[in-house]
């Protein structure tokens, strides 16, 4: 699958999925995505008349909580997972940033 933007499929953080369509790939009714949105579990960007589109970040992330979720962690230990783990991925980007410079020095 091609999510770099250059085939076809969208880029991964290009929102373009309606919600209808981002529920029906990510396996969940629309009222799941809506609830899950309410929790602050994920984010859609909005188009200029305020509809929610969604990305394959969004796809991904949803793919996560539905996992989470699947086995029987309720929304607010789903929210702090996620958070806890996006600041891990910006440390290990932060901490790869360093060992490249360390290596150029």
């Amino acid at each position: 699958m091609d999510r770099g933007g250059s085939g076809q499929f969208p880029a991964a953080g290009r929102a373009v999925y309606a919600i209808s369509v981002a529920a029906d790939l990510a396996g969940i009714g629309v009222q799941t995505l809506r609830l899950y949105e309410q929790h602050g579990l994920i984010a859609p960007e909005r188009s200029a008349g305020g509809t929610r589109r969604y990305s394959g970040d969004d796809l991904t992330r949803l793919g996560r909580i539905t996992t989470l979720t699947g086995q029987g962690i309720n929304l607010a230990a789903v929210a702090r997972i996620l958070e806890l783990e996006d600041a891990i991925a910006v440390l290990t980007a932060e901490r790869d940033q360093l060992r490249a410079q360390a290596r150029r020095r």
